[in-house]
């Protein structure tokens, strides 16, 4: 999975100019964090902590959660590798299409993977289940209600809850403190998402404190670097400078979905979130990002390498209106070809 990963822009010879391909936060305004990261640049000749004991202590007082309930780790990749790791050899259940990290870490650690697509398929089995909510890439959010009643009707599962774009929905889901109340839940987080630095590689693990215990076990020491502790407790101490206005980013969203419909040659999956999946009623995803690219600079995200996706897939995350439109111009320059 990691080659077909979103943001690819390395595979280009020209400058990507307007990123569709990446589910990071397209608003984000980073000059406070950025100012203070060149102030921290010192820092660097030290070692950071062993673990980031300080972040993690800031992130339960954001939370409101007890002592040793957060993890960080090295981007939320890292803790989805973590908790296979930790978990090794169980029976893992992941719900599909989504984030394939899932299924390779589980796969590397010697579980037995089954995907499922609705709760009735769930192994009775299965020591653990992935779900990704907002789920990617199709955007879509669990019913509240529902992934409660799913939780409490396997007691005897682990649920791993990748909250990595919860920012990002409008739609009532899980905050820390209430999963905390589930023994059998562990989420993950994001801040790389939200605050748009992919590069610091940033994330944490929410659980109870013997989960969270269990997990460390097994965590490599000094996994998370100094400027990307330092990013963490600036972002946590500065929330209103990084704030969005999520219903006027949904609104835009809306308004790219129906530019996209409105090609006549495209069909797009509802969405609850900031990014959609879109489906080439002809032709191939890859050849229609690869013109885009090539031409133009706009790079969207071939998404035919996710679990049961044809080659007619692809996803695009909102960015600005002016984007958004410029990039709909050349979807139907292609089509016109």
């Amino acid at each position: 999975m990691i080659k077909g990963h979103g943001d690819d822009i390395h595979a280009y010879n020209r400058p990507i100019l307007s990123n569709f391909s990446s589910n990071v936060y397209h608003g984000a305004d980073l000059s406070g964090l950025n100012a203070h990261l060149c102030s921290r640049i010192p820092s660097i000749t030290n070692y950071p902590e062993p673990e980031p004991y300080t972040l993690e202590k800031k992130l339960e007082e954001v939370h409101h959660l007890p002592p040793g309930s957060v993890c960080v780790t090295n981007g939320a990749t890292e803790a989805i590798y973590l908790i296979a790791q930790t978990f090794r050899g169980t029976h893992s259940a992941i719900f599909v299409p989504t984030f394939g990290e899932y299924a390779d870490a589980c796969r590397i650690h010697g579980h037995r993977v089954t995907s499922v697509h609705t709760p009735e398929r769930i192994p009775k089995q299965a020591g653990m289940v992935w779900i990704c909510n907002p789920g990617n890439p199709t955007g879509t959010v669990w019913d509240k209600t529902q992934l409660t009643e799913l939780v409490q009707s396997h007691p005897k599962a682990c649920f791993v809850i990748d909250q990595a774009y919860e920012h990002f929905t409008a739609k009532e889901i899980f905050s820390a403190g209430e999963a905390r109340h589930f023994a059998n839940v562990i989420q993950l987080h994001s801040m790389t998402k939200r605050y748009a630095i992919p590069g610091l590689r940033l994330g944490y693990i929410t659980a109870s404190a013997g989960w969270i215990r269990r997990l460390r076990t097994n965590r490599m020491p000094w996994s998370v670097n100094r400027l990307a502790i330092e990013a963490g407790l600036y972002l946590t101490t500065h929330p209103v400078a990084y704030s969005m206005d999520i219903q006027a980013y949904l609104a835009e969203a809306n308004r790219l979905k129906e530019a996209l419909e409105a090609t006549g040659a495209i069909d797009v999956r509802p969405t609850d979130t900031h990014y959609m999946l879109a489906r080439l009623r002809f032709g191939r995803a890859k050849a229609l990002k690869d013109f885009l690219a090539g031409e133009y600079g706009f790079l969207i995200r071939d998404a035919s390498n996710f679990e049961g996706l044809s080659e007619a897939f692809f996803r695009v995350t909102t960015q600005s209106p002016g984007e958004n439109r410029i990039l709909v111009d050349h979807i139907n320059e292609w089509l016109a070809l």
